[in-house]
């Protein structure tokens, strides 16, 4: 899976805003606001990444459990699928 062309990730005032560019801009109305381990997901999601690793980026990082990290990247892919922000 990745995020599709036209999406960047900025800091803004101290939050992790997505922001719709080019052409994603025509299709996308709003901007998207991520907390810590959203942008930690998106930025492994930029380059190309699948639910497995997504999980055990979580796990590492954050030392939750597996079936949580799970239910999280899930959560995550169904809101950037809805939104029509990610590539599979």
């Amino acid at each position: 899976m990745k995020i599709k062309h036209g999406y960047v990730l900025r800091k803004v005032a101290g939050e992790n805003i997505v922001v719709p560019t080019e052409e994603a801009a025509l299709n996308f109305n709003g901007i998207l606001t991520l907390n810590e381990t959203g942008k930690v997901l998106w930025e492994r999601l930029q380059t190309g990444a699948s639910k497995g690793l997504l999980v055990d980026t979580l796990v590492d990082r954050y030392e939750v459990d597996e079936e949580t990290a799970t239910k999280d990247v899930a959560d995550f892919i169904k809101v950037l699928k809805g939104k029509n922000i990610l590539d599979e």
